[in-house]
This record gives C-alpha cells, structure tokens and sequence, in this order.
C-alpha cells in the first residue's frame, strides 16, 4: 500500500488527480481538513508522512512544500512549473525517451510536463532524437485548448457570468508577451537550439487541446511517410501515446477530453514540401492528472496505466 498527500488537493488538478485514486486498493491517501490545511505544522507532518506526495501548488509553493520535507524516504511528483527544468528533478514523461520509464521509477523527485508541452514534445522530440529534425529548426507551436488549460484567473472569467469581463466568446488568444513559462520547459526537453514561436489559445469549452507544429519537409526528414514511422516506432507498445495515420481524420479540441491519452497525427503530402505535426490530448488528462497519476504509478511499482482513462 502506498501512501499519497495531494498538496493543493482542492484545485483542479488535484481534484482530477483524486478522482483517478478514489477507490484504489493499492493507495492510502493522506487527507487533511480545510482547516488543517491552513495548519503549516499539519501540512509539514502530511508531507513528511506520505510514501509520495503530489504537489498541485503555484510554483513558489511547490518550492516551499520541498523545501518542508526532511523524510528522506518522501518521494515527490510536482505537477507545477517549478523544478521541469532543475538539476536533479525527473522530467516525468515516461514515454518522451528510452529508459523514462525507469528513470521515472527510480526517481525521488519528478517533475509532471506541462500540458501544451507533452503535446509539443510529443512530437517534435523523437524527430530531433531520430535525425529526421535539425535541432536548430526554427518552429512555431500553435495551440488550442479547453479554457481550463489557460490558468485560474482566464478559467473564472469564462465561468463567472457576473464578473464583467466574462468571457463568452469563442476563440481568444494570450500570451501575446511571448514569454510563456512553457517555453523553456519545450526549448530544453526537445533539444532544441532555440525556443519556439508559442502561440496559445483558449475556446469556450472547458478541457480539451490541439497542439500543432507546421514545418518544412526539408529540414524534418524530406517525407512524410518517414515521419510517421519515426513516430510510430518511437511510441511502439505505448498505451497512452499513439499514431494516427489516418490523413482524413477530424480534428477537434475535445477530441481527446476525458481520456489520459494524446493521439499524434502528421498531415502534408510531400509535393507540397510541408507537414503539419499535430496532437490532441486533455489537458487536464495526459497534460496534468492523468499524467501524475502515470508517474505514481511507476514510481510505486504499480501497474503503469491503473487508474488512467484510456
């Protein structure tokens, strides 16, 4: 029996979270009352007391809550920004290299991927590993999601009918500074020479993601065909990443909602000397509760896919 503390457990993470563990025979959850949850000693005795915990805080509180564990055997997964690129921290995308699974496993400190960039790497990493993409590609990420992928404060303007900026549109851009916290994390796990054009998007439904990285044929492989393969055999046997190659399939943003998986997609004909990489996933699925749960597993010697929507 493993022993969990969702740190943050009320948020919309770690609400996901806790719903794939409700049930489980194979996890004990540390639960503590909205008022012990004010409490810094309970909160420090939880932390200390779980075989795992899973942080779903804002970044500043994520490196708080590390910084409160002193039980050596505590093994933490951080579901926020914080440490994706630290020294010393697990990128937790088990499937993203060879040997993430184990390293995963071994791990006492993982860092959960982001949402636009498990989708972003989904694709573009087994290209740059394979040789089929320069790692000084110059790319563009265009990505839509549910407006739960957007962030708290966008998240209650689309829901709270009183607040006068509520949003009732259907399409709205942001992040139009282009200094995305997720580009770092991209840039860094795909190995790339430079970051990528991030141009993220929210739409009037609440979970769902497309994410899509055009290129040109001649400096990712000159075909098509070649790409697909470089994909299909980089996530052979996976059950929660896969190829699609259907070049007629429809595309969506809720494709994949209320699924922990991401279906990858590549659409060009080589005579047009192009190709548009695309991936569909949940954002609060494989881009976030899904995926922690995923990395628990593994990490507790459990069967890698209990509890995971598939």
């Amino acid at each position: 029996m493993t022993s969990v503390f969702i740190d943050g457990a009320v948020g919309t993470t770690g609400l996901e979270i806790g719903d794939r563990l409700a049930g489980r025979g194979d996890i004990t959850l540390i639960r503590l009352s909205e008022e012990r949850r004010r409490d810094a000693d309970a909160r420090a005795e939880a932390l200390n007391a779980a075989d795992v915990v899973i942080l779903c805080l804002p970044d500043e509180a994520a490196r708080e809550a590390v910084a409160l564990i002193e039980n050596p055997q505590t093994r933490v997964i951080d579901a926020s920004t914080a440490h994706r690129t630290a020294p010393g921290w697990v990128y937790g995308f088990p499937e993203l290299e060879p040997g993430g699974r184990e390293a995963v496993a071994a791990a006492k400190r993982v860092a959960n991927p982001g949402c636009y960039p498990t989708g972003f790497l989904a694709l573009v990493r087994p290209l740059v590993r394979g040789g089929l993409l320069d790692p000084g590609a110059l790319l563009s990420v265009n990505a839509v999601s549910g407006y739960s992928g957007g962030g708290k404060a966008l998240a209650a303007r689309f829901e709270d009918e009183r607040d006068p900026e509520h949003i009732d549109t259907a399409f709205r851009a942001y992040g139009l500074g282009l200094g995305h916290k997720h580009v770092a994390e991209m840039r860094a796990h795909a190995g790339l020479a430079h970051a990528p054009v991030f141009l993220p998007a929210v739409v009037n439904t609440y979970r769902g993601m497309i994410v899509e990285v055009p290129i040109h044929l001649g400096q990712a492989g000159g075909s098509v065909v070649r790409l697909r393969d470089c994909l299909a055999a980089a996530y052979a046997g996976s059950a929660t990443v896969t190829l699609n190659r259907d070049p007629h399939a429809e595309l969506f943003v809720e494709r994949q909602a209320g699924t922990d998986r991401i279906e990858l997609f590549v659409f060009g004909e080589d005579r047009h000397g192009q190709a548009r990489l695309i991936a569909a996933l949940d954002n609060l699925g494989k881009g976030a509760g899904g995926a922690a749960v995923q990395n628990l597993n593994l990490m507790a010697g459990l069967p890698e896919t209990a509890g995971l929507r598939l």
